[in-house]
């Protein structure tokens, strides 16, 4: 029997009010959105916002299926271990299936790497398609080290421990010159910026990169005493609630 494909399909970074027409085909390429029409299966992040991505998408490409026709199944922090290999079950049976993120690039900072790793294991091939990854879409705009770079997730939301952690990549980052990555809940995007000036050593270059690829998209790089400054001003980065990434290099 024909074993199917798990193409790795890219959503986008986030939708403002109003934006509809011509919305993916500013951010993702026009042949992966009629591969992505083509699916009857997706392995999703959120079946929820999945069905709506899929909606914009039939604007332009009309879906293989009717939309209740097409079976998403969720893949999250909270699916157990065991439930990969039935997630892995349309693919075996020689489906090709599309695994999604909630937004950006899957299997980056996404659970869907334990899907991709089981199909790997079981000789499925695996097809990462072009869309936007906030995390390298930072680091682009940055002006920070791309060569040697590092993503860490989230910190510790303990203010002691938070310091801790920073100190530590920042260490870390001096001594290997290397650009540290960091994600925050975005409402507390200004604690976390908070957190850095204060930590960092005052030369120490931060890079706040908010709403990647949107209209209301932000980079701003400047010296952790530079921030404090802007802080203490209350000039802080439209940022409030909104996706955001953190990067910094020590001097």
């Amino acid at each position: 029997m024909t074993i199917g494909t798990l193409f790795l399909i890219p959503n986008t970074l986030g939708y403002y009010e109003g934006q509809q027409e011509g919305l993916l085909a500013k951010i993702i390429p026009d042949t992966v959105q009629a591969m992505t029409a083509q699916l009857s299966y997706f392995v999703a992040e959120n079946a929820k916002t999945t069905r709506a991505y899929l909606k914009v998408l039939g604007q332009s490409h009309p879906l293989n299926l009717a939309m209740q026709d097409i079976q998403i199944s969720e893949l999250n922090v909270n699916t157990p271990e065991k439930a990969l290999e039935g997630l892995i079950q349309p693919l075996l049976q020689g489906h090709d299936v599309g695994l999604i993120s909630e937004a950006g690039v899957p299997a980056v900072a996404d659970p869907g790497a334990n899907l991709v790793r089981l199909a790997h294991h079981k000789g499925i091939t695996v097809r990462p398609l072009v869309g936007p990854s906030s995390l390298l879409l930072g680091l682009m705009g940055s002006g920070l080290n791309g060569q040697s770079f590092a993503f860490h997730g989230y910190l510790p939301t303990d203010v002691a421990l938070r310091a801790k952690r920073i100190k530590e990549l920042e260490d870390r980052s001096k001594k290997e010159k290397q650009t540290q990555l960091l994600i925050e809940t975005p409402y507390r995007n200004a604690a976390m910026l908070e957190a850095l000036a204060n930590t960092c050593h005052s030369a120490t270059l931060i890079c706040v990169a908010t709403d990647l690829s949107l209209p209301t998209e932000s980079i701003q790089t400047r010296s952790a005493s530079d921030w404090k400054k802007r802080i203490a001003a209350s000039q802080l980065p439209d940022f409030h609630k909104k996706p955001t990434v953190f990067l910094f290099l020590a001097a």
